[in-house]
């Protein structure tokens, strides 16, 4: 692999993640590694059910859309929206849809609303729930109704508030990923409570920053039982290597992780053997191909360990950049139909 290195910046020696001898042995490491996650995370407040207060309904002929907002604990309002099919009487499946970040701060959880997907050119959002699922997503801290939650108010928004989010909350103990994950967190617990949904049949998904979101969610939570991660799936060591470390911004940094010995391919294997698929193009700056195929074959054994190989999916897409292709669409649709 070219781009692939024995040692790192500052003589950090690289290594390779030791595939496990079985399922059994996985199992054991796999207690031990969500431990570890946890703790370099940070210090983070208990989670528990969010008590949402609706602040609009809007009925459409085929499905309604919920606007909610709630208390995470810490005093910082979460915004989000739940798209709910029409005539939804029983419980049934649902996705919770995690935003990308691409600098669109304003856009937040709006990107599954009814809009053109600059990508997609459609709603991804409608395009589920006339499918028959309930969708639900909430605004990341510094995006859309939360881009001003920084400790400077409304004198800051975007990448600054991101910023500073990220050196205060190292103060307080706590990283700023791990508290976009426990708001995920959050989230789903308010998503697993809806009368509407089947807690046994929830689903995560999203593109860029939003999958990044949907792979380490479901890697803490077993809850997740179906994910679906477009681009960003990203090998640290990889990443390094290429000279691409600011393809990411800022909240997606977890102090101590490779020194722990822990690269991508250990946090995805965590989702193992529940369902889940990968679509990555091999030109994806934030994403370098050699590591996405260590991810992807690490996973393709582990699930064989499992023997739960169909469970697994992971496409690389010759030429494709850091993009959501109509294919890649049709590959998520059929994965959703598959296994929810």
């Amino acid at each position: 692999m070219s781009q692939r290195q024995d040692v790192l910046k500052g003589g950090f020696p690289a290594f390779e993640t030791p595939r496990p001898r079985d399922a059994a042995q996985w199992k054991t490491r796999r207690s031990e590694l969500r431990r570890t996650i946890r703790r370099l995370l940070g210090d983070l407040p208990p989670l528990f059910v969010p008590k949402a207060t609706v602040l609009s309904t809007e009925t459409r002929p085929e499905y309604t859309i919920e606007r909610f907002t709630f208390d995470n604990g810490v005093g910082d309002a979460v915004f989000g929206c739940t798209l709910i099919p029409a005539g939804r009487m029983q419980p049934g499946p649902a996705i919770l849809y995690h935003h990308w970040h691409a600098e669109q701060y304003e856009l937040g959880k709006e990107e599954l609303l009814p809009h053109v997907h600059p990508q997609l050119g459609f709603a991804t959002g409608e395009e589920l729930v006339r499918r028959g699922y309930v969708v639900q997503g909430i605004d990341a801290y510094g995006f859309g109704q939360r881009r001003f939650q920084g400790p400077a108010g409304e004198r800051e928004m975007g990448a600054s508030v991101e910023a500073a989010l990220f050196k205060t909350f190292l103060w307080e103990g706590r990283t700023l990923w791990g508290m976009m994950v426990r708001d995920d967190m959050l989230s789903l617990n308010l998503l697993a409570s809806r009368t509407e949904v089947d807690p046994g049949r929830i689903a995560a998904m999203g593109v860029s920053m939003g999958s990044t979101r949907t792979w380490w969610l479901a890697a803490l939570d077993d809850r997740v039982k179906v994910a679906i991660c477009v681009a960003c799936l990203t090998r640290y060591q990889d990443l390094i290597a290429r000279g691409s470390v600011n393809a990411h911004g800022i909240y997606y940094y977890v102090p101590s992780l490779l020194k722990e010995g822990i690269d991508a391919e250990s946090i995805v294997g965590l989702i193992a053997p529940r369902p889940l698929l990968t679509l990555t193009g091999d030109r994806d700056e934030g994403s370098p191909a050699d590591g996405i195929q260590i991810i992807n074959a690490f996973q393709e054994y582990l699930y064989r360990c499992y023997g739960r190989s169909d469970n697994f999916r992971g496409l690389l897409y010759p030429g494709v950049g850091h993009a959501y292709t109509p294919d890649m669409w049709q590959e998520t649709l059929r994965w959703l139909a598959k296994n929810l």
